[in-house]
């Protein structure tokens, strides 16, 4: 008993050393990159867009690492190892909603604008109150996503380097270890956006990208190894080790449950649909991706870059499968939930046990725990730094210049801002995430993706396809989207009502759903509609200006 106690001691102090080790080796080339990258950042072009000299595939690379985030890498492989058939809607959700941003907004508003969303928003409007909505809104979206990434990083590291209840690392428990991770990737995440701007924030994504999809191909190459590629094996062991038999192949086991009343039943299928909108629309809304949009030359190259995206982002939804399924069959669903409840733990423990069979024993478990747990770093990292340069982008470009100083500050200046905008809105997401451990994520992604799908997008489309569109209609479908979202979810079973809603001792809940989505994003529209009608103002000869600079790029910087 004692040599096995001991072994797992050394295995953990291994994989200990070795996760810091490869993270720390990811931190000093991200530095270099963002480093050399601040030395090319010359002009605001340069900060904002990367002096939209990236090509598709590089931009499609980036968009891959912006898009395939924490929730992506160790959520959707935990949601399928524990729920399997109904854990792969979210990989169908987060994919499908590439059509939408591919169809409807990519090349439009590449032709249409400059940095940021608020530029098309407000070409042919009153500038100053469009751009302080979508400063808000873009500022509001961030923030939310920002938390959920770094109170999962702060969740992951006690795991990750071997953090137990009763073990201790450099003297800090557990506790103390995940405020520490919190303030070390909110830090590294304001570097990278205040020194190296997009082109540095870029090219971290590209190696991160590349990081994920290696370590995800090789651990989707293991698994089906070991299965002989037969996925029906893997499939039927997966079904076995779940204790769900059958069911862990069909759908209800997460979605669309059969309820004790009908009522029930009813509200359980509305809150899948709902979280389907949410996710298809709200892509197409999130101002982190947006921006990438506007980095490369031309309305050519941007459907190029979203082309190559849905290519990457569709073949790591791809991996998720044979992660999740080989989660289930190799490790087992006790196993998991035993670690982590929420199952976000799944692919780093598949690795572990992929590592034990292929690599020689608790060591080559270590060592492929090691790379793993420093390809999740590496993700929550380039997600933030996106992140965090799209809403100082909008505060610099929206706020600061057009509303404050009303076009009149010199690009320097904007620059300045951008980069304090960095500073404080990472001090700001630090300091909520410190407070917020307990917190949902996936309530807090769920929630950036709806008010996404729920503010921003209504007012894109409309400004985009509908002459009679204005600035009352342009605030109204922000403000409306943004508050309907935020109150039904302040008043929905997650925060308050359930035993895992964030307040589970109190219940002031009303709304049944989990997610807003339903309701909240035809509020959005329907107040675009109704803000714009009951006000007279109407500019034909800007929107035949706009529709041409969107469908042609003839006038766009």
């Amino acid at each position: 008993m004692e040599s096995h106690l001991f072994a797992a001691e050394a295995t953990s102090s291994t994989s200990r050393t070795l996760t810091i080790t490869l993270f720390l080796v990811f931190v000093a080339i991200t530095l270099g990159i963002t480093v050399w990258a601040s030395r090319q950042t010359k002009t605001a072009t340069d900060f904002y867009a990367g002096g939209r000299s990236f090509s598709g595939f590089q931009n499609g690379m980036a968009i891959g690492g912006d898009y395939m985030s924490a929730a992506s890498f160790l959520g959707i492989a935990g949601l399928i190892a524990l729920y399997g058939y109904d854990g792969f809607l979210y990989s169908i959700g987060f994919l499908v909603a590439w059509l939408v941003a591919l169809l409807l907004v990519a090349e439009f508003l590449r032709n249409s604008g400059r940095y940021t969303m608020a530029d098309v928003l407000a070409f042919r409007m009153r500038q100053r109150p469009v751009r302080t909505a979508a400063s808000v809104s873009t500022i509001a979206v961030s923030i939310f996503y920002l938390i959920a990434q770094m109170v999962g990083a702060g969740a992951l590291v006690s795991l990750l380097l071997g953090i137990k209840a009763d073990t201790t690392f450099l003297g800090m428990d557990a506790d103390t270890a995940k405020v520490a991770t919190i303030i070390l990737v909110g830090a590294l995440m304001i570097i990278y956006v205040v020194v190296g701007g997009m082109k540095g924030t870029t090219y971290v994504q590209i190696v991160k990208a590349v990081m994920l999809m290696s370590g995800a191909l090789v651990m989707t190459l293991l698994v089906l190894a070991h299965y002989k590629f037969n996925l029906s094996t893997l499939l039927g062991d997966a079904a076995k080790a779940s204790g769900k038999g059958a069911a862990f192949l069909e759908p209800g086991l997460r979605y669309g449950v059969e309820k004790p009343t009908a009522l029930e039943t009813f509200y359980s299928k509305m809150d899948l649909f709902s979280l389907g909108i949410a996710l298809v629309l709200g892509t197409a809304g999130l101002p982190h991706i947006l921006t990438r949009f506007y980095t490369v030359p031309t309305s050519r190259t941007a459907r190029k870059s979203v082309l190559w995206a849905i290519g990457i982002i569709g073949t790591f939804y791809l991996f998720t499968l044979a992660l999740g399924f080989g989660a289930a069959a190799l490790v087992g669903g006790k196993e998991i939930t035993a670690q982590d409840k929420a199952g976000n733990t799944a692919a780093p423990q598949l690795a572990q046990a992929l590592g034990i069979e292929y690599f020689g024993g608790q060591t080559g478990g270590a060592v492929l725990l090691a790379i793993i747990a420093a390809v999740a770093f590496a993700t929550i990292l380039a997600v933030v730094a996106g992140l965090t340069l799209a809403s100082s982008s909008s505060v610099a470009h929206d706020f600061y210049a057009n509303v404050i100083r009303r076009g009149q500050a010199s690009e320097r200046d904007e620059v300045r801002v951008a980069r304090i905008a960095a500073l404080v809105i990472g001090a700001i997401a630090i300091g909520l995430s410190i407070y917020a451990q307990s917190l949902n994520v996936a309530f807090l992604v769920a929630l950036a993706f709806a008010v996404a799908a729920s503010a921003n997008l209504p007012a894109i489309l409309y400004s985009l396809f509908w002459g009679r569109f204005n600035t009352s209609g342009a605030l109204w479908a922000i403000y409306g989207g943004l508050i309907s979202a935020i109150v039904l979810v302040f008043f929905s079973p997650v925060v308050s009502g359930s035993p895992t809603a964030m307040f589970p001792e109190h219940d002031w809940h009303w709304f049944p759903l989990n997610n807003p989505g339903i309701i909240s994003i035809p509020i959005g529209f329907f107040c675009g509609w109704l803000g714009t009608v009951i006000s007279k103002e109407q500019d034909s000869v800007k929107y035949a200006e706009l529709e041409v600079r969107s469908l042609t790029g003839y006038g766009a910087h």
